[in-house]
């Protein structure tokens, strides 16, 4: 898979209420996941939606939950190639900066999300864009 190829999964629906135009974070964790997958359910049961996105980490890059058992959204009609899930992809810009393969247990998927949001830019970290 080409990294342009993945240029839409920071954009596109988002899980509750849509943010104005401009408001989009610029950074987005998204969790492809399967409604069969025991590490998903465990996964929501230990982090879960709710937690990440008011932590500090989720709050740089909030999460977006795909079902990849369903139909893939149109924005992913180029990510296809996704093996084991979960898989959570931290996209920024358009670009993937890093993934997290697999669900092994809360502390060290925090210390793994952590990690990875390490890789955002400086100044760029998630925060809103300021209109101009």
């Amino acid at each position: 898979m080409r990294r342009r190829d993945l240029a839409w999964l920071g954009f596109g629906a988002v899980t509750g209420p849509r943010a104005r135009a401009g408001d989009e974070p610029t950074a987005r964790l998204v969790m492809l996941e399967r409604h069969d997958c025991p590490w998903c359910r465990r996964w929501l049961r230990e982090v879960g939606e709710a937690a990440w996105n008011a932590s500090d980490l989720g709050r740089r890059a909030p999460l977006r939950r795909v079902d990849v058992a369903k139909e893939m959204p149109a924005d992913f009609g180029a990510f296809a190639h996704w093996r084991f899930t979960p898989t959570f992809v931290l996209v920024q810009g358009g670009r993937e900066l890093g993934r997290i393969i697999g669900y092994q247990g809360d502390l060290f998927f925090w210390q793994r999300a952590e990690a990875l949001l390490a890789k955002l830019p400086q100044g760029g970290t998630g925060d809103r864009e300021d209109s101009k």
